[in-house]
């Protein structure tokens, strides 16, 4: 049985990676923030460990047992990160820092998986982006990321830690409710119709995005864990490879909902805040097939039918918010 420990393990993908991996077969340690109280939908059978990620002393004395970690645990806003440039950098980069050293300096080599974002490239300047793309981050969040990704590939070159980075692009489905606004926007537009709220777009809705299903990136993680010579050292994108304009994504949710209910929903197109970020304002799509070459994992729901999974389970339980 190999053991995984996963920090954020009780947030929107590490719910359902700890479900997974334990199915798998995995012996699976979740650490979470002191304090938490897990919602029913949160429980699955792992062991759970109350600690702070900030603390320098959590990884040496408590996690050094386990086979791989997959660092999930971040602070997750970018105007949260531009209001407070040095308590993101603490909640983002130190925590890697303290978890390197204590492998260099312990001689301990647990897999490492990391969560990052494909946002880290700033404004793309060609499509679909590829892993060569080159960084030029536009927020704070988006450096910062960037940054612990290059910590963890200085120190698997220099033989003191084994390890990848997958950068996650637009993440929806089924999971826990995020309590950041500037999160998970597809769920959010889901919650909003079935509420019979109306689906706000800025502007005229013509960026790009990639939308991944939350089971197809849960699928890359587990993948990353099983293929670690193949993936180690270096960082991959993980999306669908489809592009979509965002007022064709919201449309295709109010026809869903409706379908599903009864209830239309209008989309209604407002003029952007003045204090909007420019990477809010990108386009985007991936070149999925690097990752797919040197692993095999394969994106499978589409996004016609996560939307309707999403739906469904939004009716039919009450979402945890992490």
């Amino acid at each position: 049985m190999r053991r995984a420990l996963i920090t954020g393990g009780v947030g929107y993908i590490g719910t359902g990676l700890a479900s997974r991996l334990i199915t798998r077969g995995w012996d699976v340690t979740r650490l979470v923030r002191p304090g938490t109280v897990l919602h029913s939908s949160l429980s699955v059978e792992t062991s759970d460990i109350e600690a702070d990620i900030c603390d320098p002393d959590v990884w040496s004395k408590t996690f050094q047992q386990v086979d791989a970690i997959v660092h999930l645990a971040a602070q997750t806003s970018m105007y949260t990160a531009a209001e407070d440039p040095l308590a993101d950098e603490t909640a983002n980069i130190r925590p890697m820092i303290q978890l390197l050293e204590t492998c260099r300096k312990g001689e301990w080599r647990p897999f490492i998986v990391l969560a990052s974002t494909v946002t880290v490239i700033g404004l793309p300047q060609q499509m679909p982006v590829r892993e060569s793309h080159s960084y030029q981050p536009l927020t704070v969040y988006d450096l910062h990321k960037w940054m612990v990704e290059e910590y963890l590939k200085m120190y698997c070159r220099l033989g003191y830690a084994r390890g990848t980075t997958l950068r996650l692009a637009n993440v929806y489905g089924p999971g826990p409710i995020s309590r950041r606004s500037d999160r998970g926007v597809l769920n959010k537009m889901i919650r909003n119709a079935l509420a019979g709220r109306p689906l706000t777009l800025y502007g005229t809705g013509e960026w790009l995005r990639d939308y991944i299903h939350v089971d197809d990136v849960v699928e890359a993680f587990i993948v990353a864990l099983n293929h670690p010579d193949a993936v180690a050292g270096r960082h991959w994108i993980i999306a669908s490879g489809e592009s979509w304009k965002m007022h064709d994504a919201f449309a295709l949710i109010a026809d869903r909902v409706a379908h599903r209910t009864g209830l239309r929903v209008p989309v209604e197109h407002v003029d952007p805040p003045a204090e909007l970020s420019p990477i809010e304002q990108r386009n985007f799509v991936a070149d999925i097939s690097g990752f797919s070459a040197a692993t095999g994992w394969q994106p499978r729901v589409s996004l016609k039918e996560g939307i309707d999974q999403t739906i469904e389970a939004f009716m039919s339980e009450k979402a945890a918010v992490v």
